[in-house]
């Protein structure tokens, strides 16, 4: 193939998307088993060391979850955008059905865990923490089913994935920012309406976007707003050059299609697993019978595997049954029934969510137990579902 051919390949389609991700989500799950073994292990105390370990102003896990963290919300950002404006989901026919299926997802989750976690007010700051889908986990275990899955479905829970994605953003930038620094948080504000002026005025060099990026970030971690934020804020002043009713065939030639293709090896190989080792190290010295009736590891577990269930299948039934929108092509309702316990899988973001709503170690850790027992038994779950589903019918 010459270099012409390479460089008007599209770089962002929805199938590369896929690809990367349930690669991505392979590396992730092997990173996460090796925190736990080493968390467990007699290297436990090195690595817990090793992340408290100050490097310049910061720590070693406070460079990983404000900084590196803050590239992959930027890739999220950037793919929230382009699908919004030029994907799967640049019309509202297009948007219903995942849109409010995410809805439901984040909410009932949400509400389950409220509703057990009532005797502890403490814990109650961590409603968010099953409301998030882990795309990268939930794709790897549909790449695992092949073609017994129809394509249909898995572009459902990828669109599903990223608004629920969105839905975590403005989660975290109402619900979980600390006391605010005005004069940093003006300063983010300045420096974003640069990069908005930028874009209106139809600049389209990287660079300089990226350089501005760097300092928005900084005003933003300064601020109180947790740092993450800006890389959304960031990904939104992208220019996009867009092909209306062509979602496959975006010019490679556009700034976001190149910042995105350009993230994705780095985000999906290096920077999510790293966060996942850093992350999904708890040690199970102090495991016993009585997390059964630890409010917030049932709340955070029975949310993910119950909550998401309910909302995502719940919401999908309702859409169908009142005539608003139908069921993916070839896609059974036990089909749908397998995806909505995959929507359980909350890793990544749950993680990160639960970390922002409790300091306190101990209490980390019960969420820890939470998420990795939910996010497990709906993986499992799910799989067995889908396995046994018959295919549906072509339509």
């Amino acid at each position: 193939m010459s270099g012409t051919s390479r460089a008007i390949r599209p770089f962002s389609t929805l199938r590369d998307f896929l690809r990367n991700e349930t690669a991505g989500g392979l590396v992730l799950l092997a990173a996460a088993f090796l925190a736990i073994i080493i968390a467990n292990s007699a290297l436990a105390p090195a690595y817990f060391a090793a992340l408290q370990a100050y490097i310049g102003p910061l720590s070693l896990l406070h460079w990983i979850n404000d900084a590196l963290m803050a590239v992959f919300f930027l890739r999220v950002g950037l793919e929230i955008k382009r699908e919004v404006l030029d994907g799967q989901l640049s019309t509202w026919s297009r948007r219903a059905l995942p849109g409010v299926a995410a809805l439901g997802g984040m909410i009932v989750p949400g509400l389950i865990y409220v509703l057990i976690n009532l005797s502890e007010p403490a814990a109650l700051r961590g409603w968010a923490i099953p409301a998030a889908t882990d795309i990268a986990f939930a794709l790897g275990v549909l790449s695992l089913l092949g073609s017994r899955v129809p394509g249909s479905l898995k572009v459902f829970l990828a669109a599903l994935a990223i608004i629920d994605d969105l839905g975590a953003v403005i989660i975290i930038a109402i619900f979980y920012t600390a006391e605010l620094d005005a004069y940093a948080l003006f300063g983010a504000i300045f420096v974003f309406g640069i990069l908005r002026s930028l874009n209106a005025l139809g600049y389209d060099r990287l660079p300089l976007y990226l350089a501005l990026g760097l300092v928005l970030w900084t005003l933003v971690l300064m601020s109180g707003v947790h740092a993450t934020i800006a890389g959304v804020l960031l990904a939104l002043t992208i220019p996009i050059k867009t092909t209306p009713g062509r979602p496959e065939a975006a010019p490679a030639e556009s700034p976001l299609h190149r910042l995105e293709h350009a993230l994705h090896v780095p985000v999906c190989f290096v920077i999510i697993p790293i966060f996942g080792f850093a992350n999904a190290g708890v040690s199970f010295a102090k495991l016993s019978p009585a997390v059964m009736s630890d409010t917030l590891a049932v709340g955070v577990a029975a949310g993910l595997l119950f909550g998401k269930l309910i909302g995502v299948f719940g919401a999908v039934l309702l859409m169908e049954r009142s005539g608003w929108a139908d069921l993916p092509p070839k896609a059974t309702w036990t089909q749908m029934f397998g995806v909505a316990l995959l929507c359980g899988i909350g890793f990544t973001m749950s993680l990160f969510i639960g970390l922002l709503a409790f300091e306190d170690a101990s209490m980390q850790d019960r969420v820890k137990y939470g998420i990795l027992a939910g996010s497990l038994l709906a993986g499992l779950s799910g799989y067995v579902v889908l396995r046994l589903a018959r295919p549906g019918n072509s339509r």
